[in-house]
């Protein structure tokens, strides 16, 4: 029921490339694959089994989500074999209306890496309507005169069913006076005409009855009947003539409603009603019927409504001409409907990325559309294009079917995001356009290391703090998003010993405050540096160092002590002997004393006793 693309091996380095690139131009490489399936399958039927005819395998189909896209999804994907499965009711006369060949279109997507290939299933008629008779009754008159061969034009059956299940024959009930012939149109249609086997005589009999009865040529055939009544009437032995067997005009679909497109006219050589002629749609679709009216009286043919060169390219319709003796002849008119532009293009996206990695390559598929334009020719020929200033472009894939790829580098931190704006113009005169805006979201990868807010830090501190409290703050950015640009900080170096390092300081890991672990006393350490680190969290973890000098401040801490002269022991000082005879300003003794504090906390005053005079003594500087 289905094909697909067989590719042999190669063997060779060129080979492998070649089957490595080949899902890249698959769907310039290949055709259609194709389906053939009759309607009113039950749902759930099997078409065919996709995946395999993709050369896919069963796992191939769950892990590359194989999918199918189409306007109106009337199938679907078993996600464990690959078939393709009826999804939905598929009525052929309801999808394809009167059209002979009757197909849908789809698209098979696949992701890792994203690529499409297209499908076409063929829906193949059965035979579930049966004809059908516009009327129950048809009542004809025919003059007495009319002679033998004289034929008798039949309002035929419709089916809306084609090929060998559309109307095959008709027949009547026998009778002596009239057979049944079936007119074969250009078309194939099949119409049903009354012959004249022998004349008629009013005065023996006044009417006939007959059953028509109509059948299509399905297995077994279905039927319609209809009875005919016919009155015989006095004669009138010329039929009307039409000036011409066919009529055929163009018109523009854009021609307004109520327009007279067409007038058909038929003379008849005989005089006063059997001369009188009235005009009637016969062997006409009911659908054409009501887009056109025909004045009885003067043939003229008008639109009804608004012609749709997208939904009907020609209607075909016969016309008889019937004089009041009843004698009748018919006409075939034929309107083409030309295309004007006035359907713009659509555009249609069959797949999306959701998220795009900052560093992806160019070339990289993140959009599958496709467009779409209903007119014919010209005016349904497209183009695509986008804005020149960003760094994507478009590649045609084949059957209106685009890609849209990367086209330079990519930077979150930069433009986190797209607003990609498809521009489809047809080649109309005057061109229509439409435009599609999709957005696409580049995704954080981790290319940046934190940085900190200065080059290097320089803190005081004074001696004697007490322990736990903070002395300082380093602080890092990192633009990146998420666990890239969450950074946790710690002391990776320091001029202290590595055994007394943790007994010193700490940092927190989560805001970068340095915390002093003990009280620091100036008169032991004075200086020391640190090497702060700070680590984001990506895959892998980026990393910066700073340097932290911190200087202990001096604080008055400490007494002076005095070195000499030295105490006694019970803390008196032990003087030097004077003579009684010491003249003024003899030198008793001389106090040294030293403070461990620093700056001005170490300033000392140092005193001398002297001898005033004779057994007294003064302090001096």
């Amino acid at each position: 029921m289905g094909g697909s693309c067989a590719q042999r091996r190669p063997a060779g380095l060129r080979k492998v490339l070649f089957l490595l690139l080949l899902p890249l131009f698959y769907p310039a490489l290949c055709e259609p694959i194709r389906y053939s399936i009759p309607e009113e399958l039950a749902k759930g039927s099997v078409v065919g089994n996709l995946a395999k005819d993709l050369g896919l395998s069963v796992l191939d189909v769950s892990a590359r989500k194989l999918r199918v896209s189409a306007e109106k999804l009337h199938f679907s994907v078993d996600a464990e074999s690959g078939d393709l499965l009826v999804k939905d009711r598929i009525d052929r006369e309801q999808i394809c209306k009167e059209r002979r060949r009757c197909e849908l279109q789809l698209e098979a997507v696949v992701e890792n890496p994203l690529n499409i290939f297209h499908i076409i299933v063929v829906i193949e008629d059965v035979n579930d309507h049966a004809p059908q008779f516009d009327k129950k009754e048809i009542h004809l008159e025919i003059i007495e005169s009319a002679s033998a061969g004289a034929r008798i034009s039949l309002d035929p059956a419709t089916d809306p069913d084609i090929n060998i299940n559309s109307i095959k024959d008709y027949k009547i009930n026998p009778n002596p006076y009239f057979s049944l012939m079936v007119r074969v149109n250009s078309d194939g249609g099949k119409y049903p005409e009354l012959s004249l086997e022998k004349p008629l005589d009013r005065e023996e009999q006044r009417s006939h009855s007959l059953i028509l009865t109509a059948l299509d040529g399905g297995d077994p055939p279905r039927s319609a009947t209809t009875h005919i009544e016919i009155s015989v009437k006095d004669a009138n032995d010329n039929p009307p003539v039409f000036s011409k067997d066919e009529y055929r005009i163009s018109l523009s679909e854009n021609l307004p409603p109520g327009s007279p497109v067409l007038q058909v006219t038929a003379t008849d050589q005989d005089e006063g009603v059997n001369a009188e002629i009235n005009y009637y749609f016969r062997s006409t679709a009911q659908s054409t019927r009501n887009m056109f009216s025909l004045d009885e009286k003067t043939g003229v043919i008008k639109n009804n409504q608004s012609f749709d060169f997208e939904d009907v390219e020609r209607y075909t319709m016969e016309v008889e001409a019937k004089d009041g003796g009843g004698l009748s002849t018919q006409c075939k008119v034929i309107i083409e409907i030309l295309d004007e532009n006035d359907n713009s293009p659509e555009i249609v996206i069959t797949s999306l990325s959701d998220q795009i990695l900052e560093n992806s390559p160019p070339g990289m598929v993140v959009a599958l559309f496709k467009t779409r334009d209903l007119d014919f020719g010209g005016n349904g020929e497209v183009r695509c294009n986008i804005e020149t200033d960003i760094p994507f472009k478009i590649y045609s894939s084949s059957n209106n079917y685009y890609k849209l790829v990367t086209d330079g580098t990519l930077d979150r931190e930069q433009t986190p995001e797209y607003n990609v704006t498809i521009v489809a113009t047809d080649r109309g005169k005057p061109p229509l356009s439409s435009r599609r805006t999709i957005t696409l979201y580049v995704t954080d990868v981790n290319d940046n290391a934190p940085v900190f807010d200065q080059a290097s830090y320089l803190v005081h501190v004074a001696e004697n703090n007490p322990p736990g409290v903070s002395i300082a703050q380093v602080s890092a950015s990192d633009p990146d998003l998420g666990p890239n640009g969450h950074i946790s900080y710690s002391i990776v170096a320091s001029d202290l010993e590595p055994s007394a390092l943790s007994s010193y300081v700490s940092v927190s890991a989560q805001s970068g405050v340095v915390f002093a672990q003990r009280a620091f006393d100036h008169e032991q350490l004075r200086a020391f540096e640190l090497t702060l680190q700070a680590r984001d969290h990506g895959s892998p973890a980026l990393n910066a160092n700073v340097s932290l000098r911190v200087l202990v401040d001096d604080l008055n801490d400490n007494a002076p002590r005095v070195l000499y002269p030295a105490l006694g022991p019970d803390g008196s000082a032990f003087f030097d002997m004077v003579p009684r005879a010491a003249e003024p300003g003899y030198l008793v003794t001389k106090v040294v004393a030293v403070d461990a504090d620093s700056g001005h906390n170490a300033w000392l005053s140092y005193h001398v006793l002297q001898a005033s005079e004779p057994g007294l003594f003064s302090l001096g500087l």
